[in-house]
């Protein structure tokens, strides 16, 4: 699988938005999705993992409640949508497949594909 990152831009604090990945290959519609993010110096950080059907998720603490993840198989789509955004969400945000499909990993070193990544930067 390849995976292209999009949707990223400047917001001011409260502000939303959707980020995008795209997938080709054939093993997407039976693979979970995570979302990471990393600022530069620092380890890459979970934000959001769903299953392979959609039927499960899960979020890192610091976001429940104001970011969600889905995806459209039928696109080839996962996404994470990031509503009432705060400065310290500035990062650089990246999807990945995990090197098991099935497996809901929360961490980054299981994860084997991973897209461009696509800037995120929140304004106070």
């Amino acid at each position: 699988v390849q995976l292209v990152d999009s949707g990223g831009g400047l917001v001011q604090a409260g502000g939303s938005l959707r980020l995008s990945c795209a997938a080709s290959g054939p093993t997407f519609g039976v693979s979970a999705m995570g979302w990471f993010r990393q600022a530069p110096g620092k380890e890459r950080e979970f934000v959001a993992v769903i299953s392979w059907s959609g039927g499960n998720t899960n979020y890192a603490a610091f976001v429940k409640g104001r970011f969600t993840i889905s995806r459209d198989n039928a696109k080839n789509t996962v996404y994470l949508q990031m509503n009432n955004l705060k400065p310290e969400d500035t990062d650089v945000y990246y999807c990945a497949a995990p090197r098991r499909p099935y497996y809901s990993s929360t961490n980054y070193r299981d994860y084997g594909v991973w897209g461009q990544g696509t800037q995120v930067t929140v304004s106070s």
